[in-house]
This record gives structure tokens, sequence and C-alpha cells, in this order.
């Protein structure tokens, strides 16, 4: 982990140097006033969007009728032309492709990893020619082997390298594997997104990291490190706000990733508690406003830490306008 280490800190002399040459700017992609999103007590904006494909003149015409500002595709794997055409076409509305969703990659699998850089290297240049700021990876998962359940984690790590050296309170004897699985995808990560990270910055895109149960990084505070770790203003995280929800609650998340946090996806979780904890089985996606989530409270710790971006909804439960109802509300604080 040495070399991490080192990495680590020249990519924090890099970061300073892309910032103070003015090349990391909030206004690159500034969304129009006729699509800002609904008046609110915060000192924040959060810009409406919904997923797709790829952008059409239904759509954009679509989602613009019902207030929507603007989306996030997920066809990553197109040349910059035709990205471009995707732009031009979705602009024509007054809406942005503000992010691209690239996925799941497998940086912890060797025999992938050269082709799944590659690939991420196209979604960069993709995004870039969108216009989108970000796109949407989630690194690598883990699986086929003893795990903690979702209430029981209590991961202990070394703050400095990630290396994780339990998973639950007494014997981790059982879950040697997993802890072996856990550091070797928290190596292979780190050093894929370190490699990543020129393409990020000359193409202007940030690299927004999400954790979509792929058995990871599976506390607030220990995926918090990940997505810091890099130091880096072309690095953040990509939040769910219901992912998450089987293993704490959503503004314990929010606290700990903080001003990480690139942009947000929102979607329903409910499940219950055992000792006191979230978790107890599966659980079941609901719609949003069902969700076993404190809305309001989400959306104050937001503000603590002046949010200041675009929330996507991932589900579709109800109709464009009831959606659009809905986030109002919940960005309102309501």
């Amino acid at each position: 982990m040495t070399n991490l280490l080192s990495r680590r800190c020249f990519l924090g002399m890099t970061a300073a140097a892309v910032t103070s040459a003015g090349l990391l700017s909030e206004n690159r992609f500034s969304v129009s006033q006729n699509s800002a999103s609904t008046q609110t007590p915060f000192p924040s904006e959060i810009y409406k969007a919904r997923i797709t494909n790829t952008p059409t003149d239904e759509i954009c015409e679509k989602w613009k009728a019902a207030g929507f500002a603007g989306m996030e595709v997920t066809q990553w794997n197109v040349s910059p032309a035709d990205a471009r055409k995707s732009r031009q076409l979705v602009e024509k509305y007054d809406l942005r492709i503000h992010s691209v969703m690239r996925g799941w990659a497998n940086f912890n699998d060797p025999s992938k990893y050269e082709a799944d850089i590659e690939s991420v290297k196209t979604a960069l240049r993709a995004a870039s020619a969108y216009g989108a700021d970000a796109i949407l990876l989630v690194p690598c998962r883990v699986g086929g082997m003893k795990m903690p359940e979702a209430w029981d984690f209590d991961i202990d790590f070394d703050p400095e390298t990630l290396k994780v050296k339990t998973v639950v309170e007494g014997d981790n004897a059982p879950y040697a594997d997993y802890i072996a699985a856990q550091n070797l995808a928290t190596e292979s990560s780190i050093r894929a997104v370190e490699s990543l990270i020129p393409v990020a910055a000359q193409e202007g895109v940030r690299i927004a990291i999400e954790n979509v149960w792929n058995n990871l990084w599976c506390t607030p505070k220990f995926f918090a490190a990940f997505c810091k770790y890099f130091n880096h203003p072309w690095v953040g995280c990509y939040f769910d706000l219901g992912n998450h929800t089987k293993y704490a609650r959503c503004e314990e998340w929010i606290k700990e990733l903080g001003n990480s946090i690139v942009k947000l996806h929102i979607k329903g979780f409910k499940v219950k508690e055992v000792k006191g904890k979230l978790g107890g089985g599966p659980g079941d996606w609901v719609p949003i406003d069902q969700a076993s989530i404190d809305w309001k409270l989400v959306r104050k710790t937001l503000s603590d830490f002046r949010y200041n971006g675009w929330m996507s909804i991932e589900e579709n439960d109800y109709n464009d306008t009831q959606y659009n109802e809905i986030l109002d509300k919940i960005i309102a604080g309501e």
C-alpha cells in the first residue's frame, strides 16, 4: 500500500494545480434559470432529472412539460459525435444531460481490468460530448463467500491505507475470505480510479463513485473514507438516496460523505429494524413517498453541506407529473 500513499500525495498536488488553474469551474455546465428547481428556504438549488437510455424529442417534450430540468443517460458506449447530436437535441428544449451512467466495472478481476479501464475512458469522452459533468461508476463487486448481515457491520479499517481489519465485533474468522476480497477490491479500485483521473481532468468530467449493493464499503464512514481517499476534484461520490438505507439511515450517510457528494439518485426502499439498526431481511423496493426515509431530515442534512446539484429519479411507480410534485415537496423540505 506504500505506492498507493505516494500516488495519493501526487494526486493531491495535481488537484491543487487543476483548481488554481481554474480548470474545474462550477459554471461550466450551468443550468438555465428557466429550468431551476422549485423555490425553497434552503441556500442551494437541487435540479430534478429523470434517466433514459438515449434522449428523443418525445422524451424531452414530456419531461420538460412535467417540470424536469434535465436527464441522466445510460448510453455511455457512443462516439463523441453521436453524443454531441444528443446534446443538441436536448438543449433545444432548454434541458441538460447532466450525467452518464457507466455503471458496473470489474476492477478486481485481472482478466477484465484493462478492458474496463478503456470502457470508462470511452464513457468519460462521451460524457464530455453530451455536456455532462460526471459519470456514475461502480468500481466492482464481491460475493460468493460468507458476509455479515446488514445490521451486523462494524468495520474497522486503516484510515491511511483503507485496509480492513475486521468487519464485525467479535470473531471475524468466518469472514476471512470476505475481508481479503474487500481489501483486494479496494486496492484495485484505487489503482483504477487514479489511472483514470488524467482522462477525467482532460475531458472535464468527474468520476462519481456509486455503491450499489456490491457488498463493499458497507458503512457510511468506510464508504466516505474511500470516496475521499483520492483527495482530487475529479473524483467524488454519486449517492443513492435509497440503495444504502438497509445499512444505515440516509442522513447518516450524507453526514459522512458531506461535500464529496457530486450527484444524487433517489428511489424508495422500505426496511425494518433489527437490534435497533436498519436491516432485517432483503426489504422491499417501494415508491419514494412510502420509503423508510425521513425526507425532511434528508433535505435539511443536504442543505447543511450546501449540496447544490442534481437529483435523478431511479424508479417508475408514478407518472412524470406526480414525480415532479413529489420531488418539489422533498426539495422544499415539506
